[in-house]
């Protein structure tokens, strides 16, 4: 019809290989580890030459890129699925924090690696892919400030808690509740340190 916006079908069809490889790279990684695939695993994988994956990523690293960028995408909207299930009073609230980022880093061990470990040499995410992890951060900030965590230093601690749960769970009893048991007190016990001694709700 006149007027309507034409379609841009190559550029369809390059984005929607874009995605395909970026699955198949997720796919290796769960499988074989995020380090141990390589671009003619996932050519092959997507059903191209390896060859022809240069035109759509010049590199491996150019791949980890677009896996970094695309994990943080996958966390905001998982934090978007469960965020009407927020509890309204403040230790509460930062349990559920701390229960969100775990689970989710639990459930796929090499994404959580790529989004939050240096564990692959001479590969730094690029600044579109990293925007993605800072408006992640920036978000979680105006959350803890609502319930009266404001210090950086104590929200770098309250980090630092969640991360360490998560590497001691996947380390020493991976797919088992060791340390998943543990958090809600962990989180408890950081609460009481800054003073959120109460279950009183923040606006």
């Amino acid at each position: 019809m006149l007027g309507e916006p034409k379609r841009d079908r190559k550029n369809e069809r390059r984005s929607a290989t874009r995605r395909e490889i970026i699955d198949a790279a997720w796919r290796l990684a769960r499988e074989h580890g995020l380090a141990q695939f390589t671009l003619r695993d996932v050519a092959a994988l997507v059903g191209m030459r390896a060859p022809s994956l240069y035109s759509h990523f010049a590199s491996k690293n150019a791949i980890y890129d677009a896996m970094f960028g695309d994990a943080w995408t996958q966390f905001h909207e998982y934090e978007k699925s469960v965020e009407a299930d927020e509890p309204a009073t403040s230790r509460a609230a930062l349990r559920f924090y701390a229960r969100v980022f775990f689970d989710f880093a639990v459930a796929f061990p090499a994404r959580h690696q790529l989004m939050n470990l240096r564990t692959l040499p001479g590969f730094t995410p690029g600044g579109q892919a990293y925007a993605a992890s800072v408006a992640t951060m920036e978000r979680f900030i105006a959350r803890m400030e609502r319930h009266g965590v404001s210090g950086p230093g104590d929200i770098d601690i309250f980090v630092a808690i969640c991360g360490g749960m998560v590497d001691a769970q996947l380390a020493n009893d991976p797919g088992g509740d060791r340390w998943s048991r543990l958090l809600d007190r962990s989180i408890d016990m950081f609460s009481d340190n800054v003073g959120i001694t109460s279950e009183e709700t923040r606006p």
